[in-house]
């Protein structure tokens, strides 16, 4: 099933159903209103996604017939007629919900989402760490479970330390006692750890076993599947949580061990003979060696993928299952260790619609939100319940970024906050100094401050440009000069950062008279206050009015862009061209 299936009957539902089209084109596509009971059908089962511009209760009754389980069913919207309202009818957790806000942006209506957790902005259970693979060993209990989060409840919380989830709210807790738990939220791969008596149990099996195989030439798919099947069984790991099956590269032709993984479902992994040679094992073997070129395949294979898939090559793996033998196959089982995971997210440069919907996403994603006081001041409500809050003050990047770092460390779902994009002078370039390959790094782009201050003042980047930070804090003036020099000698258009406080009050003015060595007087320079924050104010003048006194404006909160010798005013905006001759 691929795209969204639009339905309309009438003049004002089709027209708004063209919009979506036409914001859309790679994905939504009208579907055919001369039936419309027919085409919505039709839509429900051949499409991702379906927005119906048709009543509730005609949607409801259609569809009712073809109706399975939550988690299988096509994602519905409907519209009314006035467009006002775009309500997630099924699948909420599954797309709808996400989708009535992502019409809602097109249309302008309100979109209306009933499901409990996401009113509260609580993580919804029914899709706990499936971005990471989880699965539920039982969807039974999952909406009493749910219902005891919700109601404050305590419930305990086993195993999900480890993995980088998002946060669940304060009464759901590690540390809830056997006896005081209303119910149980448990991340294992142990097939012993199941629901206890008399306490609602909902247990998500995450990805974290490799299988590894061996198996000499021909051997059958049965009897691979039998040895791999018994030697789960036998360390009580369950099959739902295994990634994969991983042997070495010389089996990956072994149809046995193939269709073996087919069958369960399972990819499968292979590595040349060099690395698992590499790799110690508890049960080595020299005939082995002789014959394929290391002395182990299962087990070496099962901790090479669990160690690749968890933190690092080095460290992280566990051998859960020791080598086990048929008459033609072997089997070991390893367990990884996850890796944490950190965003670094560019909240734009200030205003709430400068955000972008996946640096939001992201925030909701965390569990733990790093950042300078006033930047967490503006997204706090847009955190769930439950999420840690690290705050630290201004001059303390370098801790900001190691602290962050070292959360995800520990497994943990970190964002690490900062204004505009995380890449332009802020804080992915500390984080990603501390950061190994023991964590996973996500960068999340952000509106700049200067292409906001851009947008305001006109087109002053239209062409080449380039960002020049004035602090000397950390960067020699010398340095900053040449680079000054090297923009005014290349004519490039320059967007000035941090150009003047009280403390450091000369260094944009030097910084504009080496500018005005290189390109006319009337230049245009515009500087923006404050950028899609209260109190923003956009100023445009010349090199030579800022030299003659124009600098007292500007202080930190300020970008300062100045023109190349090309920039020019039209109608009260700064322009530079493009530079391209144009062809009629």
């Amino acid at each position: 099933m691929s795209g969204i299936g639009v339905i309309a009957v009438t003049a004002r539902g089709r027209a708004a159903a063209e919009r979506l089209v036409e914001a859309w084109p790679d994905e939504a596509r009208p579907v055919g209103a001369d039936r419309p009971a027919d085409a919505l059908r039709a839509a429900f089962t051949e499409c991702a996604a379906v927005v119906s511009f048709l009543a509730v209760g005609a949607t409801v009754r259609v569809l009712a017939p073809l109706l399975g389980d939550k988690t299988d069913d096509t994602p519905v919207v409907c519209v009314d007629e006035g467009t006002r309202h775009a309500v997630a009818v099924l699948g909420g957790h599954h797309g709808a919900n996400d989708l009535a806000h992502r019409v809602s942006e097109v249309l302008g209506s309100h979109p209306v989402v009933t499901t409990a957790s996401d009113t509260v902005s609580v993580t919804p259970l029914d899709s706990y760490g499936h971005d990471l693979g989880f699965t539920l060993a039982d969807r039974g209990p999952l909406a009493t479970v749910g219902a005891a989060v919700l109601s404050g409840d305590p419930v305990r919380v086993e195993g999900a330390g480890e993995w980088p989830l998002p946060p669940l709210p304060g009464n759901a807790d590690p540390s809830v006692p056997t006896g005081r738990a209303s119910a149980v939220i448990r991340v294992s791969d142990r097939t012993g750890d199941g629901a206890e008596p008399g306490v609602p149990t909902l247990t998500y099996r995450p990805p974290s076993v490799v299988v590894g195989v061996g198996s000499a030439r021909g051997a059958g798919a049965d009897e691979v599947g039998r040895l791999v099947d018994r030697t789960l069984a036998e360390a009580g790991v369950a099959p739902d949580s295994v990634r994969g099956i991983a042997t070495v590269d010389i089996k990956a032709d072994e149809e046995g061990i193939l269709a073996a993984a087919r069958e369960r479902g399972w990819e499968v992994t292979c590595y040349p003979a060099a690395d698992l040679n590499e790799v110690r094992v508890p049960n080595p073997s020299e005939t082995v060696r002789a014959e394929v070129g290391t002395p182990s395949v299962a087990e070496a294979a099962a901790l090479r993928c669990a160690a690749e898939a968890g933190r690092g090559l080095g460290a992280g793996a566990e051998l859960v299952a020791a080598k086990r033998k048929s008459g033609n196959a072997t089997a070991a089982v390893a367990r990884l260790r996850p890796r944490g995971r950190l965003a670094v997210v560019g909240l734009g440069p200030g205003a709430r619609d400068q955000a972008t919907p996946r640096a939001v996403a992201e925030l909701r994603r965390a569990s733990v939100v790093v950042g300078l006081d006033q930047y967490l001041d503006q997204v706090r409500d847009l955190l769930r319940p439950g999420t840690r809050v690290v705050v630290s003050g201004l001059g303390q990047e370098e801790e900001r970024a190691r602290t962050a770092v070292e959360e995800a460390r520990t497994g943990a779902a970190v964002a690490l906050v900062g204004s505009g994009d995380a890449g332009v002078y802020a804080m992915a370039s500390p984080a990603l100094d501390f950061a190994g390959a023991d964590i996973d790094v996500v960068g999340v782009p952000g509106i700049t401050a200067a292409v906001a201050a851009s947008n305001l003042l006109g087109a002053p980047l239209g062409h080449d440009h380039a960002y020049v930070s004035l602090s000397d804090l950390h960067t020699p003036w010398e340095a900053i000069e040449r680079r000054v020099r090297a923009v005014a000698e290349g004519d490039f258009t320059v967007c000035f950062y941090n150009p003047r406080s009280k403390k450091r009050d000369w260094q944009l003015t030097r910084a504009l008279e080496i500018l005005a060595e290189h390109r006319p007087s009337d230049t245009p320079v515009g500087h923006v206050r404050q950028v899609s924050r209260e109190g923003e104010r956009a100023t445009m003048s010349t090199i030579q009015e800022m030299l003659a006194g124009g600098v007292e404006e500007v202080d930190m909160f300020t970008v300062v862009i100045v023109g190349s010798s090309a920039s020019r005013t039209v109608a009260g905006r700064f322009v530079t061209p493009r530079g391209y001759r144009w062809r009629g």
